[in-house]
């Protein structure tokens, strides 16, 4: 997959079947459109294209973008196309100018001069263009002027699947993990370096990764102890996830707490992939440490279960 990061870098194509959105999660429903962009590309001997934007466009554009919380990195994203057989991937760098863009002046001067565009795959509540205001229907009335066929993947067709990146969102912070994986097609993820937390963990038997998350806008889910696995340097390894204050020592600070199995390294200052796979129960308080040791040893025992 060739990957862009900017217009200008780009090479107009012959024959472009392109789509376009934001794909956060990259979730059954994206790679529903993406299936189609594929099939199109070999039934016309065209190259996919996906252009997608970043930083995304309601971190521009958007007063409450401070509470914004996406499902994939940037660095995810094209990771996941990369993987769904794409030709060519354009980051546009979404900018207040750009974003006043006229959906004529998106048509002619991204689309069609750009990038050579001769078939357009859109879902179904597609918009673009300054204030939202280009739709589908537009893109049918004048698309023979500019040279391209519309397609839009119909609504029930995605409805049918029942997926949006909402409601995706919604199952990870309500502990939900599961449906949120079954939706994506894959287990969540949660990326970060592991740094130096108060080592509680190790004096108990337990040490933990505490990793700190390479995107502060990366959503994590609700609080509580997971079945995870986790890819460091190559390597998966089975292991058991804390997020949450540490409330039976006091804690106040949210942490993200790896314990990885039969794992005996250090590791601060590296990078860990973790992959939510089983939500186990919601974070407690208990009244000393050894009712902690008691529970965290039965998290472990139904985590190996989980497992097998």
């Amino acid at each position: 997959m060739n990957i862009y990061h900017s217009l200008d870098s780009f090479q107009k194509l012959e024959y472009g079947v392109v789509t376009s959105g934001t794909f956060d999660g990259v979730h059954l429903g994206h790679k529903k459109i993406l299936s189609r962009l594929r099939e199109i590309s070999e039934q016309s001997g065209g190259e996919t294209v996906v252009l997608t934007f970043w930083p995304h466009p309601r971190m521009v554009v958007s007063e409450d973008s401070q509470g914004l919380q996406l499902l994939s990195t940037i660095d995810e994203k094209i990771e996941l196309f990369s993987q769904l057989g794409i030709h060519h991937l354009l980051i546009v760098p979404f900018t207040r100018a750009f974003s006043e863009l006229s959906c004529h002046e998106y048509i002619k001067e991204i689309l069609v001069e750009k990038i050579g565009t001769k078939k357009l795959v859109i879902g179904y509540d597609h918009r673009f263009g300054r204030n939202r205001e280009g739709s589908f229907e537009f893109l049918q009335e004048n698309c023979a002027s500019y040279g391209f066929e519309v397609e839009e993947i119909p609504r029930e067709d995605i409805e049918d699947m029942a997926i949006s990146s909402s409601r995706i969102r919604k199952a990870l912070i309500t502990g939900h993990v599961g449906e949120a994986n079954g939706l994506l097609g894959r287990p969540y993820t949660l990326s970060g370096t592991v740094v130096k937390g108060k080592q509680l963990g190790r004096t108990i038997g337990f040490p933990t990764a505490n990793v700190h998350l390479h995107e502060s806008y990366k959503l994590i889910p609700m609080n509580g102890v997971y079945v995870i696995h986790v890819t460091y340097s190559g390597e998966q390894f089975k292991g058991m996830l804390n997020i949450g204050v540490r409330p039976t020592v006091d804690g106040t600070m949210r942490t993200i707490e790896a314990n990885l199995f039969d794992f005996d390294k250090e590791i601060y200052g590296e990078d860990l992939k973790l992959e939510l796979l089983h939500y186990l129960r919601p974070e407690q308080k208990f009244e000393n440490l050894d009712m902690l040791v008691r529970q965290i040893n039965i998290d472990k025992e139904n985590s190996l279960a989980y497992f097998s």
